[in-house]
């Protein structure tokens, strides 16, 4: 897939800002309708071969979700060991996030290239639940969706299937209908997912049989489910299937996960749109009446590992739509302050609050018997019954995902237990009396211990806070843009979330005969992903370790009235008729699914929506 150069000053029908999963599904749409469209990227082309990507990956010491991919000062994202490292979130010179004032780290990454931040995805493919779109009016907290599931689940009229049948149509969803209709959730008449479900792992029916029909949790059963999988179980669309790397994050290393380069690649095939690569868009340009959208002002690059400024340019069209990620549409937004005092779309005073992540709580142990970890997928399975439920009036709910990559996550393994039985050190907690093996005596043992590691994450819910915000910094990057500057915390409503998993988890493990590890306390008291929390009504106190899920969602939410929301039902601005937004900065809540399925269907109703708009 080669860049494309379309002639200085051409017009489009649509303009679009983005090419990760949003912008490419809504391009390839439009294309297809016969409509001509321009695609304008922050990042470098999309390669024709991930060979050089793979290479970084496996010399990177750090297996990070950014490690295959060069940092660009041009177009700069902030990466996991900037956002970890003690202290380091908290200095602007180490990260190109501007946490400076931030209460809590918000340590979640994204890319800017071709096929965007869904080169690290994990692959998770969730409908969002029937309550998450109403959670204002079921349980007193967070904010109503303009939209109710069947808008999404259902065929709207005029349509003969549903939008997230498109999506995971499109994405070439792995699980099974029969599996997946819990909590109210409902598909077509006659539905199936394009391909059949991965198949369990031992660890995951290890807890399957201990729980399923055996323990409930606050009034809620707890049950284990497939996990939807937005990878090949068999050959979908000419791509090959799931061939069990570990590595789904940070890359899949023979495309057997989606991810958008795919759409991308059809939406070129049409003939009907044209990328532009390396023009990082800096301003969304107004009429004198300030209404109408008449460009997008952007500025072009040379090279993608040194600061190499060439030019700018404007990228002209009909309609325009923003899909650039829950940071950096804000930012193009705000930055707009010479169209209008608060920025384009901010009629409300929205743009850039509500920020949201799902607060990533994590437990590990070892299973009674051998499980054989380190083999992928990373997730198949978790426990998804007590996503919604009567609790939510009091605090947050979650999923839990059940991990197949041991304790690489949580304890940087094999390496640390490794050395740990050879150096005679204790950092993994599986060495209390500090003992050295050698020979057969190390391999019995690390067999013993590696082959029944296991890992829980608990995607936590996060309330939408009017003060957790992306706005502009003082600060500016090589381009002369300013940089995203981060307000973060979580409310006592998250947090009660976070004391209802540990209660969970110790439920959980006791009746699946596990033996749990955690972190010592002066360890994790030094990390910066860190808070304690005190129940008023008990006086207990409680200490949590939390991490980014890479979930990166609102900031631009769409909503009911132009008093508190950037954008209506369809997407559209209140106050500029020819501006869409979509992609995650449109979620007025978090939920607990994992956002990727329904950023996809949205992006479908988008292009419809743009396409009612432009006409025939």
């Amino acid at each position: 897939m080669s860049e494309s150069t379309p002639p200085p000053t051409p017009d489009y029908d649509v303009v679009i800002v983005g090419a990760g999963l949003a912008g490419s599904i809504i391009a390839y749409q439009l294309g297809s309708a016969g409509k001509k469209v321009l695609v304008i990227d922050s990042g470098v082309a999309v390669p024709t071969s991930r060979e050089a990507y793979m290479e970084r990956f496996y010399t990177a010491l750090a297996k990070t979700p950014e490690s295959p991919y060069p940092d660009n000062p041009n177009a700069p994202r902030a990466t996991v060991l900037q956002l970890g490292a003690d202290g380091a979130w908290k200095d602007p010179a180490k990260t190109y996030l501007d946490q400076s004032s931030s209460t809590l780290p918000f340590s979640s990454t994204y890319e800017r290239r071709g096929g965007g931040t869904f080169w690290h995805w994990l692959g998770s493919s969730f409908r969002f639940l029937p309550d998450d779109f109403k959670l204002e009016t079921l349980y007193g907290h967070g904010k109503d969706w303009p939209i109710n599931y069947d808008d999404l689940g259902q065929p709207l009229p005029g349509n003969t299937s549903a939008y997230y049948d498109m999506a995971e149509h499109e994405i070439g969803v792995s699980a099974n209908v029969a599996d997946q209709g819990y909590h109210g959730v409902t598909f077509t008449p006659g539905y199936e997912y394009p391909n059949p479900g991965i198949p369990l792992t031992l660890t995951d029916e290890h807890f399957l049989s201990a729980v399923n029909g055996k323990l409930s949790f606050e009034g809620e059963a707890v049950t284990v489910y497939p996990t939807p999988a937005g990878r090949n179980s068999r050959p979908y669309e000419g791509r090959r299937v799931c061939a069990g790397n570990t590595n789904c994050i940070p890359i899949c290393p023979i495309q057997a996960k989606y991810d958008p380069t795919v759409t991308l690649n059809k939406a070129l095939n049409t003939g009907n749109v044209t990328v532009i690569y390396q023009a990082v868009a800096d301003k969304v340009l107004l009429d004198d009446a300030h209404q109408n959208v008449v460009g997008i002002h952007y500025i072009t690059y040379t090279k993608e590992t040194v600061r190499s400024p060439s030019g700018e340019g404007v990228a002209v069209g009909k309609t325009y739509v923003l899909a650039a990620h829950a940071i950096e549409t804000p930012k193009l937004l705000l930055n707009s302050r010479d169209q209008l005092p608060a920025g384009v779309a901010n009629v409300s005073g929205q743009v850039g609050c509500n920020l949201m992540d799902h607060p990533l709580f994590l437990r590990w142990g070892l299973t009674p018997e051998s499980t054989f970890p380190y083999r992928g997928p990373l997730a198949t399975a978790g426990i998804e019954s007590l996503r919604t439920g009567a609790f939510r009036k009091e605090r947050a709910a979650f999923r839990v995902e059940f991990g197949n990559e041991g304790w690489n996550f949580t304890a940087g393994d094999p390496e640390t237990t490794t050395l740990d039985w050879t150096d005679g050190t204790n950092h993994s907690g599986t060495n209390p009396d500090q003992k050295r093996l050698f020979g057969t005596a190390l391999i019995d043992k690390l067999n013993d211990l590696f082959t029944r590691q296991f890992r829980f994450g608990f995607l936590v819910e996060q309330s939408p806070e009017d003060s957790n915000t992306v706005t502009l910094s003082d600060l500016k990057d090589e381009l002369g843009i300013p940089r995203p500057k981060i307000n973060y915390n979580l409310s006592d409503y998250t947090k009660r979330g976070f004391v209802a998993a540990q209660q969970l988890t110790d439920e959980v493990f006791q009746a699946a005969g596990v033996t749990p590890f955690t972190k010592p306390l002066a360890q994790l008291k030094l990390d910066p992903g860190y808070f304690t929390y005190t129940d008023p009504v008990t006086g207990k106190t409680s200490d949590f370790e939390f991490f980014g899920s890479g979930h990166i969602v609102g900031t631009c939410r769409m909503g009911d009235c132009a008093e508190d929301s950037v954008i209506n039902r369809h997407q559209q601005s209140w106050n500029h008729p020819n501006l869409f937004i979509t992609g995650s900065t449109i979620f007025p809540t978090i939920a607990t699914g994992n956002p990727s399925l329904t950023i996809a269907a949205l992006a479908f109703w988008a292009a419809d929506n743009v396409k009612a708009q432009l006409g025939d």
